[in-house]
């Protein structure tokens, strides 16, 4: 009799490894077929400053899966629409690789994370960790030809608002297309300085605030959409203040350390901005839900 549950207690332990020891085959597999397209991302991020923030996705996201481990302890439901997610992924896989599109290639990659999870461990387990798993997108790099369609109209947007606060100002400036031109000299509103770099990296990090301090969805996407004009807003100020700066100090005000130090304090001032709205924004939700409790 006890050689029975033995063995009974064997199986268990033995099935309840198992889709540990199958999710480890199935992303090995994957890591060995996506190796040049990560090798690709690595790349992008050493050198493209907008998107140098990657290194810290994947491990944040990892963080978060863990925080999650009590839950995915629950007994898996294996589904098979996971295998449409599969296959909807590689074949975004092969469509990049054929029109040698990377960005196709790279978003493949978390549909068929997401398929993998889907079909070995089911929908519970994919809904727990959805939030990883869709965090991994702002490490893939927005193709080229998007940003270049953007960042022009921005960079437009960006030296004018600074010529009219240079205005307000009293400092003498005449823009002419992205160039502002001042008495000592002109301030060309380069690509780098279109504001998308802002953008991308207070969207990620609006997007981690939002997820820990808002509950609600329609709170988690207010406090995501406002990165968006809050960063363009901090772009326009960093720009009439480097050209204040430069008015009153000459052109070196623009340059070196002190021009990176200001873009760095204005990008945490902005930081902590979201953090404080979200934090407002979630405090007044639950006083004026506790009311209407009480009303009710």
């Amino acid at each position: 009799m006890n050689n029975k549950l033995e063995v009974s207690d064997a199986n268990k332990s033995r099935e309840s490894h198992l889709p540990s020891i199958r999710l480890a085959l199935y992303f090995g597999l994957v890591l060995i077929l996506y190796f040049p397209v990560l090798v690709s991302l690595v790349h992008d991020w050493l050198n493209d400053p907008d998107f140098s923030h990657g290194f810290l996705v994947a491990p944040i996201s990892l963080y978060l899966v863990w925080q999650k481990r009590e839950k995915l302890k629950a007994p898996p439901l294996p589904s098979n629409w996971g295998l449409l997610f599969l296959a909807s992924g590689l074949l975004f896989f092969l469509l990049g690789k054929i029109a040698e599109e990377p960005f196709l290639q790279q978003f493949s990659f978390l549909m068929v994370i997401a398929g993998i999870i889907l079909f070995v461990l089911g929908k519970d387990h994919l809904k727990t960790i959805a939030f990883p798993v869709a965090f991994l997108i702002f490490m893939i790099p927005i193709p080229t030809i998007v940003i270049q369609k953007i960042t022009f109209p921005m960079r437009l947007f960006a030296s004018r608002y600074a010529s009219d606060i240079l205005d307000y100002l009293a400092v003498p400036a005449i823009r002419k297309g992205n160039v502002i031109h001042l008495p000592n000299t002109a301030l060309n509103v380069a690509e780098a300085c279109s504001g998308i770099r802002s953008i991308i990296s207070l969207l990620t990090i609006g997007t981690l605030i939002a997820y820990f301090n808002n509950k609600t969805l329609w709170q988690r996407l207010l406090v995501i959409l406002t990165t968006v004009p809050v960063a363009i807003a901090v772009n326009v100020f960093r720009i009439s203040l480097t050209a204040f700066l430069v008015f009153n100090f000459g052109p070196e005000a623009a340059r070196g350390l002190f021009h990176e130090l200001i873009g760095a304090a204005l990008f945490l001032g902005a930081a902590a901005f979201f953090y404080l709205f979200s934090s407002i924004l979630s405090r007044l939700v639950q006083v004026y839900k506790g009311k209407f409790e009480k009303r009710g």
